[in-house]
């Protein structure tokens, strides 16, 4: 099973989870041993199959670093910080979490868009 290690310590997802806001992006940074990597591929993939049915879900991309790190991050748009938490908390979704290699650290962060004047809007 993962571990999960905040991105911000001061400021963990537990936290973050328990606002009420939306839009969000959730990032999360997954890493772990080399030999680990297909075992974490096929606990992302059921993860995000269970994601994608779940209400307020808009969409998610799975990346991996260039090179030979076996660093993922996981990019995931949601309606709302109370959609993403019914679906973080549901219990299929926590029980999966038992899939992951014990090598795998997890690091959760949700993010809103900021708007900048000139260049992006939120």
């Amino acid at each position: 099973m993962l571990a999960l290690r905040a991105l911000d310590p001061s400021f963990p997802i537990e936290r973050q989870i328990a606002l009420d806001t939306g839009p969000v992006v959730l990032v999360n940074v997954f890493t772990l041993d080399k030999a680990d990597e297909p075992a974490l591929l096929k606990a992302w993939q059921a993860d995000a199959a269970f994601m994608r049915q779940q209400p307020g879900f808009i969409s998610t991309q799975l990346h991996r670093a260039t090179g030979e790190s076996p660093t993922y991050l996981n990019y995931a748009i949601w309606e709302s910080t109370a959609a993403f938490r019914a679906a973080f908390s549901h219990p299929q979704f926590r029980a999966g979490l038992a899939a992951y290699p014990n090598s795998t650290i997890a690091s959760p962060h949700l993010f809103q868009k900021v708007a900048v004047s000139g260049i992006c809007v939120a």
